[in-house]
C-alpha cells in the first residue's frame, strides 16, 4: 500500500518509478525525491468517459497525476483522512472526498438512481450531493477525507445499517441504498433539525461514517 498515515490529518505516499498516483490538486504539502505533478485530463484509469461522466455530474474536483521516485505528504483543509484498502471490490465515494488513490484503480461514475431507484435520486437532492457518485474498483488504496474522523460499520444481510445522509462518506461491497423517511427520528435522538431522513444500506459490505454532519 503506497499510503502511510502520519497522523489523523496527513498521509505520506511512496511514489515508485513506473507507477502513478492521483490526488486532488492542491493537496500536496511537501515531497522528497524526483516527483512530478501534472494536471490530469484523462479521468484516471477510467479514461475519457470517466472524465465526461464526472463533468456531466457536475463533479468539478480537479485531479493531478503524481509520478517519479520519492515520497509525498498529502493533506487538505485540515480534514481527517481515512485510508481504505480495496481487494478487487468497488468503492463508492463522493468525488470531493477523494484525497489520493492508486493509479491502478479503475475509476468510473455511477448514477445513484441505478442503485436506489427514485429514492437514490432523492438522496442526491436531500444531502446536497450530486446524483452521480465516483467509483474506484480493483486492488489498491484510497485516501478519503471527512470531518471529525471516520468509523467503518459492517453491513450484513441480517443487519442493514441506517445512516444520517449528512454523515455518509463512502461504502463498498454488494450494497444497495435507499432513502427512507423517519418522522420524529431527529426529535427522538435529541437533534431536532427537522431532517427526517435515513439512508438505509443493505447487503454485504461496509459503510464509512464521519463523526459530523458538516460537508467538505
Amino acid at each position: 500500500m503506497p499510503f502511510r498515515e502520519v497522523n489523523s490529518k496527513m498521509i505520506e505516499a511512496t511514489v515508485l518509478p513506473g507507477q502513478r498516483l492521483f490526488s486532488q490538486r492542491g493537496a500536496m504539502l511537501a515531497y522528497k525525491g524526483e516527483v512530478s505533478f501534472t494536471p490530469n485530463i484523462q479521468g484516471g484509469q477510467g479514461g475519457v468517459m470517466s472524465m465526461l461522466g464526472r463533468r456531466v455530474a457536475g463533479e468539478a474536483t480537479p485531479l493531478m497525476t503524481v509520478e517519479g521516485s520519492g515520497t509525498v505528504l498529502f493533506g487538505h483543509g485540515g480534514h481527517h483522512i481515512q485510508v481504505i484498502s480495496l481487494t478487487g471490490d468497488t468503492l463508492y465515494v463522493e468525488a470531493d472526498r477523494l484525497l489520493a488513490f492508486d493509479g491502478t484503480l479503475q475509476q468510473g461514475t455511477m448514477f445513484l438512481g441505478s442503485q436506489g431507484g427514485v429514492m437514490g435520486m432523492v438522496r442526491g437532492q436531500v444531502t446536497g450531493q450530486g446524483l452521480f457518485t465516483t467509483t474506484l474498483k480493483g486492488h489498491g488504496a484510497v485516501a478519503v477525507m471527512a470531518h471529525g474522523g471516520v468509523i467503518e460499520v459492517p453491513i450484513t444481510p441480517q443487519r442493514p445499517v441506517h445512516v444520517d445522509p449528512q454523515a455518509y462518506v463512502a461504502h463498498h461491497g454488494d450494497v444497495r441504498n435507499k432513502l427512507s423517511t423517519a418522522l420524529g427520528w431527529r426529535d427522538m435522538v435529541g437533534r431536532g433539525s427537522g431532517e427526517a431522513f435515513q439512508l438505509e444500506l443493505s447487503g454485504n459490505g461496509a459503510v464509512y461514517v464521519q463523526a459530523s454532519e458538516e460537508k467538505l
